[in-house]
């Protein structure tokens, strides 16, 4: 049995993975209102959709280039580096790159698919069984484990909105960071590292913590045949990385999980 990785000293490059439409941006915000980590934006998933990414004035046009780059931050920035990133692309160049696992720290978010699936068709019309990410993650939390020997910490968008303290806390646990529950909350308002798919981020920028949102779609997994099949997909790999979610209304006291 892999023992889970957890306090790491000095700064890190700490990675969120999320197939699209599992509150990853909630829980960007959350990391922002931290104000003790360098907080990036989609990095490659920009890249791939724009042509570059920019990091502290300077266009980044490869994969290589950018991870290079997010590498440097971390190590010149005196504080460890946050990124959350979408799985509707497959970053082959990163994922051929050793330090991909070496100089990351890995971690995934997660939500119902049927969920994600209504909420990303609502926006998407054109939605592919690649672009609903599940797979793909998967495939980086199996790349991760297997060049790492651990465990990937997996958060339950479910969970977090159940308990936002708790799996705060369990995260913070497994990566290293200082438990901040005054990060929970903050105040509504649009960021600017969201405009380039500012559309995508509006539930995020109204809100004000970590809860659940009302989700009436006209189109489901329920009563959309394409759906159902793009459901059918995603569920496989749904269930093998929720089998290693860091764990459901976790208990917290003094700041600690427990």
């Amino acid at each position: 049995m892999t023992t889970p990785r957890t306090a790491r000293t000095g700064p890190a490059v700490i990675a969120m993975w999320s197939p699209p439409r599992c509150r990853s941006t909630a829980f960007e915000r959350m990391m922002i209102e931290r104000g003790d980590v360098t907080v990036l934006h989609e990095p490659f998933n920009v890249l791939v959709s724009k042509g570059s990414y920019e990091i502290e004035g300077r266009a980044l046009r490869s994969q290589t280039e950018l991870l290079d780059a997010i590498i440097d931050l971390a190590r010149t920035g005196g504080r460890p580096v946050y990124f959350k990133d979408t799985t509707d692309f497959r970053y082959a160049e990163l994922l051929a790159d050793a330090r991909f696992t070496t100089e990351i720290q890995h971690t995934f978010i997660i939500r119902d698919p049927a969920e994600a699936i209504a909420s990303h068709f609502a926006r998407n019309p054109e939605l592919t069984v690649d672009q609903g990410g599940f797979g793909l993650c998967h495939e980086i939390f199996e790349t991760v484990r297997a060049a790492t020997g651990t465990v990937p910490a997996v958060v339950d968008a479910d969970d977090l909105v159940a308990d936002p303290a708790g799996t705060a806390a369990a995260y913070s646990l497994r990566t290293g960071l200082p438990h901040r529950p005054d990060a929970l909350s903050w105040q509504a308002g649009e960021r600017g590292e969201w405009q380039v798919f500012e559309e995508w981020h509006r539930d995020a920028a109204a809100s004000t913590g970590i809860h659940t949102r009302s989700g009436d779609y006209a189109d489901t997994v329920h009563n959309n045949p394409r759906l159902a099949a793009l459901h059918a997909a995603q569920l496989p790999f749904h269930e093998e990385l929720r089998a290693h979610r860091i764990g459901d209304r976790v208990a917290t006291r003094g700041g600690a999980a427990v």
